[in-house]
């Protein structure tokens, strides 16, 4: 038996006054072929990068022996529940960031690029690994790339020991001399992915004009919802019932801001006051951004560099940057890992709703790749070797995961950037300070 010809292209979207909202993955949007060879199309793999500023405890981050990943360390266990898609990878460097300092390990992670000192508008550092990404598998979608942060990056002049504070305020950079500012606001980022344009003064009048986004979209999804078939209509339900959440949430933070307007100098009026609370959004809005194939490609700065942020959800009430200039104290460690471990625990979250949002025959976490780490090893020393890095993801098979590889000797960062550049279908003979792909990453463990 032979089922008709579907003709919904992948590309559709729902459209209303002040809306354009893409559709998840339906089935159809699978070309038609026979009832026993039809599969889904083939998988969009798509990149990640999320960045803790300021590294860590690495003692209780690296978990121990090598190969076959067994018992998390103290910091990763957070990850148990998505352990098979983790591989952690240790004694890699960012040699480009020495002499050492906060900027340069913001700056050289995900460029591999040493940044040129200065401390005016001269600045010049690299195309990160994310935007030579963007070029590639970015060009068919809404949005090339998002860049995100949690922190506002407002500071100007020189931050950090004669370089200019562009360095430590931006992680993805177009070329040498572009770098691409990150949004830390949820209600800009939705409206990025789910609004029809227009200026600002125009978004916030249509905003005024309605209690949702969505609500415009509503004689566009009956016309839609009459050609489909039940598991398609379920799936748009779904997808349109999480977007109109997060778009409840971002308004309830706002409402919150209006009735207690204390105001916190490294966030954006109207988030959710909670750190973890702005972290969920904000993780939960790339979701959406990647199910929507509104864009393949993200960066997401957990706190810039120097950042004194206190944790007190977590009991830790010092702020992060004299912290971590801990001067071997066991108990300021402690707290480091302690934050370390908060991190990663939301990234944590964030995999394990893509690991259950359906994605083509597999989930969002298989067809995607996720660097998660910092630039820095020990804050104490500003040192940029033995850096806490791991990756996540199956990227439509590429990937094997549940392994600790350990690697004899210091290795380029530009070498797993390389290589998952490569796992993405984009081909480099050499990234920054690269010397050659990390030819054990994909490879199924012999045990």
């Amino acid at each position: 038996m032979y089922l008709t010809k579907k003709n919904l292209d992948r590309r559709t979207f729902l459209r209303g006054m002040g809306a354009t909202v893409a559709l998840p993955l339906l089935d159809a949007m699978i070309p038609a072929a026979s009832a026993s060879t039809l599969t889904a199309a083939t998988p969009v793999k798509r990149l990640g990068f999320v960045f803790m500023p300021m590294g860590g405890d690495i003692n209780r981050w690296t978990p121990e022996g090598s190969g076959k990943l067994g018992k998390l360390s103290p910091s990763l266990e957070p990850l148990e529940s998505v352990k098979d898609k983790i591989t952690v990878l240790t004694n890699l460097e960012l040699g480009p960031a020495y002499p050492g300092t906060h900027a340069t390990s913001n700056s050289a992670f995900l460029s591999a690029a040493r940044a040129k000192q200065t401390e005016s508008s001269d600045y010049f550092l690299g195309t990160t690994v994310d935007q030579i990404a963007a070029k590639h598998i970015g060009r068919a979608t809404q949005l090339p790339s998002l860049e995100m942060s949690m922190d506002l990056m407002q500071t100007v002049g020189q931050c950090d020991n004669g370089y200019a504070c562009v360095y430590q305020n931006n992680l993805s950079w177009a070329d040498p001399t572009t770098p691409l500012p990150a949004e830390a606001h949820p209600r800009l980022i939705f409206e990025t992915l789910f609004g029809d344009g227009g200026t600002p003064a125009e978004r916030r009048a249509d905003i005024k004009k309605r209690a949702s986004l969505l609500d415009s979209v509503g004689s566009d999804l009956s016309r839609l919802k009459h050609k489909l078939g039940a598991a398609d209509r379920s799936r748009i339900d779904e997808y349109l019932t999480a977007v109109r959440e997060v778009e409840r949430r971002i308004q309830q933070a706002e409402a919150d801001v209006r009735d207690n307007p204390l105001p916190d100098l490294d966030r954006p009026t109207g988030v959710p006051a909670a750190y973890a609370d702005h972290a969920r959004l904000m993780f939960e809005l790339q979701l959406l951004a990647f199910q929507g194939d509104i864009t393949r490609v993200t960066t997401f700065q957990l706190a810039r560099e120097t950042s004194n942020r206190t944790y007190p959800e977590i009991g830790v009430n010092d702020p992060h940057h004299p912290l971590s200039h801990h001067g071997n104290d066991p108990e300021k460690i402690a707290r480091i890992a302690k934050i370390n471990r908060f991190h990663v625990s939301l990234f944590a979250e964030f995999l394990e709703k893509m690991q259950a949002t359906p994605d083509g025959t597999g989930s969002l976490l298989d067809n995607s790749l996720f660097l998660y780490g910092s630039g820095m090893g020990n804050p104490n020393l500003h040192d940029h070797s033995n850096l806490p890095i791991l990756v996540a993801g199956g990227a439509a098979g590429g990937m094997k995961g549940g392994r600790h590889i350990r690697y004899d000797e210091p290795t380029p960062l530009a070498n797993l950037h390389l290589t998952l550049l490569d796992k993405a279908g984009v081909q480099l003979e050499k990234f920054g300070d690269s010397n050659g792909k990390l030819e054990d990453l994909g490879r199924a463990l012999d045990i």
